[in-house]
């Protein structure tokens, strides 16, 4: 008597198993997709030249976004990344680094090539016009948003992660800045 509740049941969990796996394949909703990080686009560098994404092709490429004006994190990721380079010795001309602007507003080319000069030569600058770095921080996937302060000051609040993209452009994965030097360039040597 047991047995019929029990093979109805079964029988009822099969269909379902069946339906979905239908209804997956017919709508293309069983397939396992990957969010792109990345993309095209045009920005001026901090020599004021224009820029697209081919600048990441031919070197393995460290991206930090961030803006001049950030109290800590900012100036901190980039002498990380700056660290790294040293450890990397000769093989850091193998390597880039670009530092991109979430406020363009205030960071024009000028602004962000003095504030770089503080850092390692491999570190260049990105910064554009607020659509411009709009649809970049769209494409990276990058969280920025303007924060009002006192008066018409105001501040950013925005992600700080880290991107490795390798020799063609394409994104890999966050690069962990916060190890010793030495540990981070041996883990970028990897993708040369």
């Amino acid at each position: 008597m047991i047995r019929r509740p029990l093979i109805v049941f079964a029988a009822f969990v099969f269909s379902l198993i069946v339906s979905f796996a239908l209804v997956s394949w017919w709508t293309g909703s069983g397939r396992v997709t990957q969010a792109v990080i990345g993309g095209p686009f045009t920005l001026v560098n901090q020599e004021g030249k224009s820029v697209t994404q081919d600048i990441l092709r031919g070197k393995v490429t460290l991206m930090f976004f961030g803006f001049t004006h950030c109290p800590d994190i900012c100036p901190t990721a980039l002498f990380e990344i700056s660290e790294i380079m040293r450890a990397l010795g000769k093989d850091a001309d193998k390597t880039a680094a670009l530092f991109v602007t979430v406020d363009p507003e205030r960071d024009t080319p000028a602004v962000m090539k003095n504030y770089i000069s503080s850092f390692d030569p491999h570190i260049g600058a990105l910064s554009g016009d607020a659509e411009a770095i709009a649809r970049m921080l769209k494409a990276y996937r990058v969280y920025a948003k303007k924060v009002p302060l006192k008066g018409d000051d105001y501040t950013m609040d925005h992600s700080a992660a880290v991107y490795l993209m390798d020799r063609n452009g394409t994104f890999v994965s966050t690069f962990n800045i916060k190890r010793s030097a030495a540990d981070a360039a041996a883990d970028l040597r990897r993708y040369f």
